[in-house]
């Protein structure tokens, strides 16, 4: 199945100030999840955001924070948004069938959370180059596991080019001159 701009949103989950220096290649991650949700906002695909009790960890990084809209973000103990009755409330209600998730880490909180949506009959597609952990290892072995429960492991582009669908069109060359060269 295609991912569709109509159906589907960006879940930008948990990116946040504390936790990414801790995290493998995180400016690698903050770079390539800037570029995504920029080709999300440019295509009007909806954003949303989860931020782990950001007492603790800090609030999304800023680089991220100043280009995600900022009445879409939701707190959360829970690890899976899913488990966090706002965030679950949110996204039920938002209408969409497809979920792309970025975001750390990718054996705790996107895995979780990946996991509950498909329990909830959502297709699910995390970013194998916009998610992360603290050890490579962790990454891996939650990816693996995720693919193993049915969800999509995708790449940033292969998002941008099925969300954009056609060529010729005003937002692909914007895109194209902007994002793909």
């Amino acid at each position: 199945m295609l991912i569709s701009p109509e159906k589907s949103c960006l879940l930008v989950v948990d990116i946040q100030e504390k936790l990414a220096p801790a995290i493998f290649e995180s400016e690698v991650l903050i770079k390539n999840s800037k570029w995504l949700i920029e080709i999300a906002t440019i295509l009007n695909v909806p954003i949303m955001t989860t931020e782990q009790y950001p007492q603790g960890i800090g609030y999304t990084v800023e680089e991220l924070k100043r280009i995600l809209p900022s009445d879409k973000t939701m707190e959360k103990t829970h690890f899976s948004c899913m488990a966090e009755p706002s965030c679950q409330k949110i996204i039920n209600e938002s209408g969409v069938e497809q979920i792309v998730i970025i975001g750390t880490e990718s054996h705790v909180c996107v895995m979780q959370t990946a996991i509950q949506l498909k329990q909830e009959a959502f297709d699910v597609y995390v970013v194998e180059d916009c998610v992360s952990s603290r050890k490579p290892a962790d990454k891996a072995c939650a990816l693996a596991r995720m693919r193993g429960c049915g969800i999509h492991i995708v790449t940033r582009e292969m998002v941008a080019f099925e969300w954009m669908q056609k060529a010729g069109t005003e937002s692909f060359r914007h895109i194209s001159k902007n994002y793909l060269r």
